[in-house]
């Protein structure tokens, strides 16, 4: 029987909301994740950490741990070492004002002498059952001098604070400034309106389903070994635990299965990986390590954590003349590269956003503290700085009297001035930014807001209106991709790539770009991902996943396709121009001579046609949008409720409608949860984190809206740097969602009176303190 997805392949092809390929064994339970692999032997490790935020490490004594049962080692930061094993690389390409390089104290796997927040790994007990590897935990015995210690931000750069590394004075790591402070300060002296504000992005824990999980296995001949981890970045997890250990690339292998969830605080090994690897590798067996939810939160890269003072000049008509910022990013007890980089550079990069502004004066630090180092979380500092730059935009427009709608239109980029270059010397290739406003005005009904806050009104209820109109950078600069093809005689089509899935459905979607080339059912496709023995690549990281991925997907099939029409003319023994494609075969034009694609790879010497195919896209994509939200405000309680929101996002060619909508609605879940209630807290008194679980952290759940997401897409502005037109979507929703959803209850605030209390809203809005802001002073 032929079915019509045989006629018809192309109805699972680009622009078809084809359902997820992946959902299948999820939902039958057959998903393989790292703690469901127990190969044989399989031990397990727990780690001993630290209950102190500042403490000196003055003895360990293991013996007790040693002795009990089922213990095979206890590993000390000592005897690792002493074994070479080396710390984990800092962010050593940023300086401090001074010149002088970045401060920040070595991070040992597992500390050497020093802990500097609570939760860092101290020692590693491996024995044959978790249960007993847990127990013998706490027998390890550890001495410790508590010294002083510093949570806060602003209380670290504050005179005589606690200093978390002594090299590092007034606990400054690294400092980056941009633009020009002379120019920025002659556009303020003749500005006609200035408008200054304090914005807040607090800390948040990056909560996926799936904690993090290392399997690490050493072959007993040849000592090879191999890494079964939930990672967004296999290649760069390989590198970093050959370069801490001391072991040639070829002697790693890291295998990814499903992985529940990554959001960024996936990308990259962590010390806990190093330590499981290197346990594997001297024990000669198999070692498992699985976190679970408390270390989750203590010792997982946090996200967000920035305090900015932020100021536009502007003059009579609105027309901003100049932004000033000066930011202290809270990069906790060691300044990563990745979290660093994050507020120091790329959140700049992004930081005038849709607006015409040339003129600027950035001022960033990155300051130590005695808290969890912060890196990567969904957005990955664009969600900061456009939380910045649309809450300055909207007290602007109260404060001077323009409407806020219009002041954006007087300051938006426009088409004309494509490609355009931002003061931070970043190229926008497309964009038409008030065309997107526009629509999203439309869809959400902004004319027939009146009649909504009349009907909230009767019902006791204040409502607002919030809005954010944006940009941001995708594809961490890392342009060049790897895939292999393998046309295979038994009717399938292999793809291997090195972007990874966690959970965002990029093996659907590859396999639709396959099928786009070769015109074949989607069944007759597999895709494979995860595993350095097959490839190299940066991974998954920077909503690169499609446009560098996808792109090398679609110039790898074309390539095998030509190579398969050079075989195919050989056999018919024609002109290889001759030769014609479609629809998985060969056909020499004006004859009746065909060959079958698949037929053909069964002529080959190795019954396959394979083509290792590596493609570089032009540069980064500049996905952009605007969200409208509203939300209704119980004057009683505080509470605020989500009752609409609306979207349009110009995120270029769109490969698959659905897969494309859930990742727009699941990240503004994701940027409404820190709007309104994520929080990651420390004591400032004794440096303990107060939201070490989730009896104390409240993540967003479905009920978060009242209403269903609206969500559009505008295609009608393709991307000009890679050759599929799409742009990154993966983060859009998370870095618009914060900004429309505060400046909702703003302008709640601002239509009932209390348009003073405006510039003191911080997220998250719980309902605590938003009818605490509410009540009248003294």
């Amino acid at each position: 029987m032929v079915t019509a997805e045989a006629t018809n392949p192309t109805r699972f092809g680009s622009g078809q909301s084809v359902r997820r390929l992946e959902d299948e064994s999820l939902l039958a339970g057959a998903g393989r994740y790292t703690d469901d692999v127990a190969p044989a032997r399989q031990t397990h490790l727990f780690f001993v950490r630290s209950p102190y935020p500042h403490a000196r490490v003055a003895a360990i004594d293991a013996a007790a741990a040693v002795a009990m049962p089922g213990v095979l080692r206890v590993l000390t930061g000592a005897e690792l070492q002493q074994a070479g094993v080396k710390p984990m690389p800092g962010a050593v390409a940023f300086k401090r004002a001074d010149g002088s390089d970045c401060a920040s104290p070595p991070r040992h796997v597992l500390a050497l002498d020093t802990v500097r927040f609570v939760g860092e790994p101290v020692a590693a007990v491996i024995a044959e059952t978790a249960a007993q590897a847990r127990d013998a935990a706490e027998a390890v015995m550890v001495d410790y001098e508590e010294l002083p210690m510093v949570v806060d931000t602003q209380a670290a750069v504050a005179e005589g604070a606690p200093l978390v590394w002594g090299e590092a004075t007034g606990n400054i790591a690294a400092e980056m400034r941009h633009g020009s402070a002379e120019a920025a300060s002659a556009a303020f002296a003749r500005a006609d309106h200035v408008v200054a504000l304090d914005v807040v992005n607090q800390r948040v824990v990056a909560l996926t389903i799936e904690p993090r999980s290392v399997l690490a296995d050493a072959d007993p001949a040849s000592g090879r070994l191999t890494l079964r981890l939930s990672t967004q970045m296999p290649s760069g997890v390989r590198n970093s635990v050959c370069e801490a250990i001391g072991l040639p690339t070829e002697q790693v292998r890291v295998v990814v299965g499903d992985v529940g969830g990554g959001f960024g605080m996936k990308t990259g090994a962590y010390p806990e990986d190093i330590v499981v690897a290197f346990a594997a590798h001297t024990l000669r067996r198999p070692v498992k390590w699985v976190a679970d939810r408390s270390e989750e939160f203590l010792s997982t890269s946090h996200g967000r954590d920035i305090e900015a003072r932020a100021e536009l000049a502007l003059d009579a008509g609105g027309k901003i003349l100049a932004l000033r910022i000066r930011t202290l990013a809270n990069v906790g007890a060691y300044a990563t590269a990745t979290g660093v980089v994050i507020q120091l550079l790329i959140g700049p990069w992004v930081q005038t956003s849709v607006y015409d502004i040339q003129t600027i004066d950035f001022d960033f630090l990155a300051v130590l503290t005695n808290t969890a180092p912060t890196g990567a979380y969904r957005g990955a500092g664009r969600p900061e700085a456009i939380y910045t730059i649309e809450r300055l935009m909207d007290e602007a427009a109260r404060q001077i009297g323009i409407d806020r709608l219009e002041l954006r239109r007087r300051n938006f980029i426009q088409p004309a001035q494509m490609p355009y270059t931002n003061p931070m010397q970043q190229t926008y290739d497309t964009g038409r930014f008030e065309s997107v406003m526009d629509q999203a005005l439309a869809l959400a009904d902004w004319q027939g807001f009146d009649a909504r806050v009349a009907e909230s009104k009767r019902q006791g209820r204040l409502r607002g209106l919030g809005i954010a109109t944006f940009l941001e950078w995708t594809g961490g600069n890392v342009f060049e991709e790897r895939v292999t093809v393998s046309v295979q005689a038994d009717g399938v089509i292999e793809v291997f790539s090195a972007v990874n899935a966690m959970g965002q459905g990029i093996a659907t979607t590859l396999a639709q770009l396959v099928v786009d080339t070769f015109g074949v059912p989607i069944e007759k496709v597999r895709i494979v991902l995860g595993d350095t023995d097959r490839g190299d690549g940066f991974g998954s990281a920077g909503s690169r996943s499609i446009f560098t991925g996808g792109s090398a997907v679609r110039v790898g099939a074309e390539r095998t396709i030509d190579k398969a029409r050079a075989l195919a003319a050989q056999e018919l023994e024609v002109a290889a121009e001759d030769v014609r494609y479609e629809a998985g075969a060969f056909k020499v034009a004006g004859t009746d001579l065909a060959l079958d694609l698949f037929a053909l790879a069964g002529r080959q010497p190795e019954r396959q046609i394979f083509v290792d195919s590596t493609s570089t896209v032009a540069g980064p994509t500049w996905p952009n949008g605007c969200h409208i939200c509203e939300v209704e405000i119980d004057p009683g309680t505080g509470e605020v409720g989500v009752v609409a929101y609306a979207s349009v996002n110009d995120v270029g060619r769109v490969i698959n409608p659905l897969i494309v909508r859930g990742q727009l609605e699941g990240g503004a879940v994701q940027g409404i949860g820190q709007a309104l209630c994520e929080r990651v807290v420390y004591d400032a008194e004794t440096g303990q984190p107060l939201t070490g679980s989730l009896m104390d952290y409240a993540a967003p759940r479905a009920d978060i809206m009242a209403a269903m997401f609206k969500t559009e897409m505008d295609q009608s502005t393709p991307c000009l740097n890679n050759p599929l037109g799409v742009k990154g979507v993966g983060e859009l929703g998370t870095i618009g969602a914060t900004p429309a959803v505060v400046n909702a209850v703003a302008d709640a605030f601002a239509r009932n009176g209390m348009a003073g209390l405006t510039p003191r809203l911080d997220m998250p809005l719980t309902p605590a303190r938003v009818w605490q802001l509410m009540q009248p002073g003294p």
